[in-house]
């Protein structure tokens, strides 16, 4: 039996707190601050938005004033589907005075007011906003922080306001340290709308079959710490104390209310699909059961987007055109050697894509959404791979805002400025782009419309001359050619784009200068993109991915008068590695004019000192049975991955000659 939240009860009771969801909407008021829980569909409480609406559209046809009327929405993430669900519920005039949101794309209807002016509309980070949430909960005055500066949020360029009647100032510039941040002003929530799984009639809430549980307890902290109301959405009830404590994602003392969702079409666990166990790690999928991609002007640009792939990384793919990098890196047998993320909060696995994005299959681990921002905006990140929509000469971004058109920026300026490298991806042009492929060259058959490469763009989503600050390596990867961001002389001191790749079949200037409309930096060592790239074979990418360059093996620390050899993956396979290991440690060590060096002994005598390369050298060649002996098949260094210190043990002549080098005595660096 269902009861109202607020009703009364005997003395030593606890109230059963689950309710209808119209029951649920009668405890949101006029002017109430209302924040939703969601990423896309995943997440959402849709029959609650369902009800509200229902409430409104029911009271305004009676009274001609809907109730409640005059909200101010908050989310952090976008949440809807692009057409109805989800937070386009709430697009009415009159139900909602302001919205405050990480992005905007998804909610058409919201987005329609917000563009008509009419209603106050702000776009901030979704990183600062789940942050926010969490501040709001620990009762601060806001959350300060550096994500934002010199893009659009930044006051000194708007500070997230979207159109005229939006004019109090959410976001301050502040200086600590000499340093410049923004402080994201908080405010008491009076409603909180979140989801999950499973209820007890405590408002215990467990969250094993949704695919993430994103900000739902930060939410639920910051409307009880504000004195407001937590009402939750569930598909199932339990019995009274059988959730187990340590499965209970949000705790029954901050729950007000339980919706338990009258259809399943109110609570699926994506806008995609119903049901997917792999989401919600009750299965794993075999690798090999994933759809690769077909040659495409998409697959050529994720193929080359991958080549910035690192072992060990931890990778952040965006929506969109970013989502063919998983593919391929399954195509290609590397996902193990990477840790491939998503902002709300999926670590390791392969991300979903489409309405289903921000899930993963085979993930590692779910966390909440602050949390992943924490590590995202910390630096955690060793690269990101995001969509290209407006590059201007300075190598700002827009993905945000193109005319009247708002899609917000979402979670991408957490990402973009703080991830050590930024791979921006996307066609060179837009609108009836026709590409075609043959013989290994790239032909434009039919040029854009729309041309993305601008002098400036309209809203700055990245900032360039922030990424120059922090020393960020930044790309620019086409179909048809590859830019990197540089500083120095190019657009008048500021730095900007240099083209560093053209595709083969390309023609610099028809197909990529004038297509543009500004100038940038033509490298000196302008390059052709791989031709592999546009063939049907695998680029061998696992291979190249464990395969350290011989050059790269090699640290000489002359401070310390230490050499370091990596020995890792490292295959001796013929007379002719030797030589060429023997050559790097020469190139090296050796002085070009001084193989030895003149010291005095003990009793002040005159000697002749071995320069240490060259007894490296020595040892290294250490005569015909030593080369032969590396060559066994059976040899510790052959084929296998040996660590400096194995091979020490190992005592062959390149620990030897390292050992050697170490032992030299004489003064001052050799150089």
């Amino acid at each position: 039996m269902q009861h109202n939240a607020n009703e009364p009860r005997g003395r030593g009771t606890r109230p059963n707190k689950v309710v209808s969801a119209a029951e649920a909407v009668r405890l949101i008021h006029d002017g109430d601050t209302v924040a939703t829980g969601g990423f896309v569909g995943i997440g959402f409480a849709e029959e609650i938005a369902v009800a509200l609406e229902a409430r409104f559209l029911a009271t305004q046809a009676e009274t001609g004033t809907g109730a409640p009327c005059n909200l101010t929405l908050v989310y952090a993430a976008g949440q809807g589907d692009g057409k109805s669900r989800g937070l386009n519920h709430l697009g009415h005039r009159g139900l909602v005075k302001r919205a405050v949101g990480g992005h905007w794309g998804l909610v058409p209807a919201l987005q329609q007011l917000a563009v008509n002016n009419e209603i106050e509309a702000y776009n901030l980070p979704q990183g600062v906003l789940s942050h926010l949430f969490r501040d709001i909960a620990a009762g601060k005055p806001g959350t300060l922080t550096h994500v934002g500066l010199d893009t659009f949020v930044d006051p000194r360029h708007g500070g997230g306001k979207i159109n005229a009647c939006t004019t109090e100032d959410l976001v301050r510039l502040m200086e600590i340290d000499g340093k410049e941040y923004l402080f994201y002003k908080a405010f008491p929530i009076s409603v909180g709308i979140i989801r999950a799984t499973t209820a007890d009639p405590d408002g215990n809430l467990s969250m094993e079959r949704e695919a993430l549980t994103l900000e739902a307890l930060a939410i639920a902290m910051a409307a009880r710490n504000s004195g407001g109301i937590v009402i939750a959405q569930v598909e199932r009830l339990a019995e009274r104390g059988t959730l187990h404590p340590r499965l209970v994602k949000v705790p029954g003392v901050l729950v007000d209310a339980v919706v338990v969702a009258s259809d399943p079409a109110y609570h699926m666990q994506t806008f995609a699909e119903q049901y997917n166990p792999a989401y919600s790690g009750e299965i794993r999928v075999p690798m090999d059961t994933l759809p690769t991609l077909a040659m495409s002007a998409r697959k050529l640009i994720a193929r080359r987007a991958a080549l910035e792939l690192r072992p060990n990384s931890v990778v952040n793919l965006g929506i969109g055109m970013p989502e063919g990098v998983a593919s391929v890196a399954a195509e290609e047998n590397i996902i193990d050697l990477l840790t491939l993320t998503a902002e709300p909060g999926v670590i390791g696995g392969i991300p979903a894509s489409g309405l289903s994005f921000g899930a993963a299959v085979n993930a590692q681990a779910v966390i909440d959404q602050p949390n992943q921002f924490d590590f995202y905006d910390g630096g955690g990140l060793d690269i990101a791979v995001l969509g290209l929509a407006q590059a201007d000469a300075q190598g700002n971004l827009n993905v945000s805002k193109f005319g009247p058109r708002l899609a917000g920026a979402g979670g991408f300026i957490n990402i973009s400025q703080n991830a050590k490298t930024v791979v921006f991806v996307g066609t060179f042009t837009a609108g009836d782009l026709d590409l075609r492929v043959q013989d290994g060259r790239l032909r434009v058959a039919s040029e854009g419309t729309t041309r993305k490469f601008v002098r400036q763009v309209e809203h700055r989503t990245f900032s360039g001359r922030e990424a120059l600050k922090r020393g960020q390596r930044v790309l620019y990867v086409t179909e048809r050619c590859v830019f990197r961001l540089v500083a120095g002389d190019t657009n008048g001191g500021e730095g900007g784009l240099e083209l560093i790749e053209i595709a083969p079949g390309i023609d610099l200037e028809r197909d990529v200068l004038a297509q543009m409309d500004f100038m940038p930096a033509i490298s000196p060592q302008l390059q052709l993109m791989e031709a592999a790239l546009l063939g049907d074979a695998p680029l061998d990418l696992r291979r190249r991915l464990l395969a350290t360059p011989l050059a790269q093996r090699f640290e000489l620390d002359r401070e310390r008068r230490l050499l370091f050899i990596n020995f890792e993956g490292l295959s001796i396979d013929s007379a002719a590695d030797i030589a060429a290991i023997e050559q790097q440690v020469t190139a090296l060590l050796e002085p070009p004019d001084e193989p030895w060096r003149r010291t005095r002994g003990r009793g002040g005598e005159l000697r002749q000192r071995q320069h240490p390369a060259a007894a490296a050298r020595r040892l290294l060649g250490h005569g015909a049975a030593a080369q032969r002996a590396l060559l066994q098949p059976r040899h510790p260094l052959r084929h296998g991955r040996l660590s400096q210190g194995q091979a020490g043990r190992a005592g062959h002549c390149l620990s030897a000659g390292v050992a050697h080098f170490q032992g030299q005595k004489a003064s001052g660096p050799w150089v």
